[in-house]
């Protein structure tokens, strides 16, 4: 059972936080593929120096200022995908990073699309597994509450969720320091920076 429009409709902390232990499908031509979410990070806009959407409305985080439940895709260091899931409601530009996943559908497919065999490094950062799960581009406003790319329950997942410091935020001054990535404390498909 997909998760519904209103779990996104919520401040972006509370959607990152209540994202792990949740699963991430893609259901495409060549397969459908899906991972547990074991690692977060929240966006917070105006008030996220590291945020994409803390300059405002631009084209490329328009998508930011409507409401929760769609997919941002961006490219990073010119040759990564990082998938999010935008939350709150429209006209609050929030965003969660999904930063890594512990596999579980489509194992072999995932391993096919990322030119990998070890099972720990298919979706440990966010570039692996946008890779491993088919996302492309063209993600970029697709709705989770559709049929491409969902988020569902995962059954028999259990965890303690941590907070901590983001990753690769230096740049956002004390931004930087704020605590919210959140983790399946202690799984071993964790990202590894």
């Amino acid at each position: 059972m997909k998760l519904p429009r209103e779990f996104y409709l919520r401040d972006g902390l509370t959607v990152a936080r209540e994202l792990i232990g949740k699963k991430l499908v893609t259901n495409l031509s060549d397969g459908l593929t899906s991972g547990v979410i074991v690692e977060t990070e929240a966006y917070m806009g105006a008030i996220d120096a590291a945020a994409h959407s803390y300059r405002g409305l631009t084209e490329r985080t328009r998508i930011f200022f409507g409401d929760g439940g769609f997919v941002y895709v961006y490219l990073i260091y010119g040759r990564n995908l990082c998938t999010n899931v935008v939350a709150n409601v429209a006209g609050v530009p929030e965003a969660v990073l999904i930063r890594a996943l512990e596999p579980v559908d489509g194992v072999e497919l995932m391993k096919l699309r990322r030119g990998k065999n070890n099972l720990r490094d298919l979706c440990s950062g966010p570039g692996k597994l946008s890779q491993a799960l088919g996302v492309t581009k063209n993600f970029y406003g697709a709705d989770l509450c559709g049929d491409e790319i969902f988020i569902e329950p995962a059954e028999n997942f259990q965890a303690t969720v941590t907070a901590t410091r983001r990753i690769n935020v230096d740049y956002a001054g004390a931004a930087a320091e704020y605590p919210w990535r959140f983790i399946a404390a202690g799984n071993k498909f964790l990202s590894t920076k």
